[in-house]
């Protein structure tokens, strides 16, 4: 091809006259040491507490430790590729995740990158991870119900829109499951949830987002994944990430569900990571600052007032227990910054009471005021009842001549238990939690066998829906959330006629 001299000296001209004489300065480092997902650099004067470099090879990190000569970096991701005697940039910008509408229905990494196959992200707006929580005249009282679905939960230790609720348990108790239906409960709440998965394995993250999306949960989750194979670094920074994507809702105006699972595994990658850039262990090799690491990540969690947007980021952070030992260093610590906790029991869980909820441990401290007035009419003596239930069960085996008043409380405990028991991924809605609990708590069910409470229950709910009296108390609830007189009345006809043709084909033993 023949290149003409006029071409040339245009292409000259136009480059000459858009030549923009601008001086880029990128401050610049050199790395010292690198291992163990850990790189030390000098150089980096004027580095910001928290700050994301950039390695030679493309990779990130995060400035830790600012100290005289040197930083330390933690690298998210592999270390590999990254030497000594290498360069490494600043950004001028702390760490910050994606954030934005786009990012519901989809699974993504500790740094917001999907890795669920579904293409990029598209969103332009970032947040940083880290951000202050919001200041005491900001808030409001916690005193919106927030429904999980779960009849000895919303019944005996109730959630609020902007409260933190610790989930507590040993392994294998049910914890998840919990986390599961209140997410699976929030179809249609105008609630947007986000799940965070710390140190867990991929294939139960994999099943995970499985069931949500066979029950239409996804439609308002994100699932952020920061997996077992991830570094410690990921790890850490997982639930801040989570943490500022729901923020980014709150300050909308909008409600949040944020759960974390779990907090133990947060601490351990925390542990880890503070050990390898040389921090002074504390207890148990834990860094001094490990109680701040949750207490600045909880108290993000609110419930903004009408001046700024009203929404709400509720918080359920989940904490695994050794041999149910709620006293340890790591437990001790979450439950003071919670607002209460749900508590399950091994015990409970292998004699078939599914949620395993111990209700002499768990407590909200939101209390009733996170309950609609219906519920807390229904509910307000179950807590006592059942735990003098738990109290007469123990010695009543002891004793085969019981008093009619000791009989009859156990006989109501019994059908107590089996009305609390639910299936997993069945979340029931709360009109027809008050109906049921009416029924076990007025002794309308004490005609009814124990054996038979689940079949009842069953067919209760398809009865209030057929049913022209039930269906009527059970709109009235839902719509004004309380239990007046007349509706009480209702409701009451109504399960008395369901409960007289159950007992007609099934009559107590």
């Amino acid at each position: 091809m023949q290149l003409k001299p006029e071409e040339i000296s245009k292409v000259i001209r136009s480059q000459i006259k858009y030549y923009d004489n601008a001086i880029r300065q990128d401050e610049t480092g050199t790395v010292l040491m690198v291992g163990d997902g850990i790189a030390r650099a000098s150089g980096l004067m004027n580095c910001m507490a928290g700050e994301l470099l950039e390695f030679e090879n493309g990779s990130y990190g995060m400035a830790q430790n600012l100290e005289e000569n040197s930083v330390s970096i933690v690298i998210f991701g592999n270390d590999e590729g990254i030497g000594e005697g290498q360069t490494v940039k600043r950004t001028g910008r702390v760490v910050s995740v994606p954030v934005g509408d786009a990012m519901i229905g989809r699974v993504v990494n500790a740094l917001g990158q999907p890795i669920d196959g579904n293409g990029p992200v598209d969103t332009t707006e970032f947040r940083p991870v880290e951000s202050p929580a919001p200041g005491i005249c900001d808030r409001t009282p916690v005193k919106e119900p927030l429904q999980t679905g779960i009849k000895a939960i919303d019944s005996m230790i109730p959630i609020g829109r902007g409260q933190r609720e610790l989930i507590i348990g040993d392994r294998q108790t049910g914890k998840t499951t919990v986390a599961l239906d209140t997410i699976i409960n929030q179809k249609g709440q105008n609630m947007i949830c986000i799940y965070v998965a710390i140190g867990q394995k991929r294939s139960t993250v994999a099943s995970l987002v499985e069931t949500l999306e066979k029950n239409g949960a996804m439609d308002y989750t994100i699932v952020v994944a920061a997996t077992a194979s991830e570094s410690s670094p990921l790890q850490y920074i997982a639930p801040y990430s989570g943490c500022a994507m729901g923020e980014y809702f709150m300050k909308q105006g909008k409600h949040v569900l944020l759960i974390y699972d779990d907090l133990s595994k947060h601490a351990v990658a925390y542990r880890a990571l503070s050990l390898l850039i040389r921090r002074p262990p504390g207890r148990e090799a834990y860094p001094g600052d490990v109680f701040y690491l949750h207490s600045r990540l909880l108290e993000r969690a609110a419930k903004l007032d009408d001046a700024h947007g009203g929404g709400s980021l509720t918080a359920l952070p989940i904490i695994e227990t050794q041999a149910g030992d709620i006293s340890a260093y790591i437990p001790t610590n979450v439950i003071s910054i919670t607002d209460g906790q749900i508590f399950l029991e091994t015990e409970l869980f292998h004699s078939g009471v599914m949620p395993a909820v111990n209700p002499g441990i768990s407590v909200s401290r939101v209390g009733g005021n996170a309950q609609i007035k219906a519920m807390k009419k229904v509910a307000g003596t179950l807590k006592l009842i059942y735990s003098q239930y738990r109290e007469l069960q123990s010695f009543a085996q002891f004793g085969s001549d019981l008093d009619e008043d000791t009989k009859s409380r156990l006989e109501m405990g019994a059908r107590i238990v089996e009305v609390l028991k639910q299936n997993q991924n069945a979340p029931v809605p709360v009109e027809k939690q008050v109906a049921i609990l009416y029924a076990v708590t007025k002794g309308i069910l004490m005609d009814v066998a124990t054996e038979d409470v689940k079949e009842y229950e069953k067919g209760l709910y398809s009865y209030l829906d057929t049913d022209a009296v039930g269906a009527s108390a059970m709109t009235e609830i839902r719509q004004s959330g309380t239990l007046s007189e007349e509706t009480e009345e209702k409701l009451k006809n109504a399960l008395e006629e369901y409960t007289k043709s159950f007992t007609a084909r099934k009559p107590a033993k």
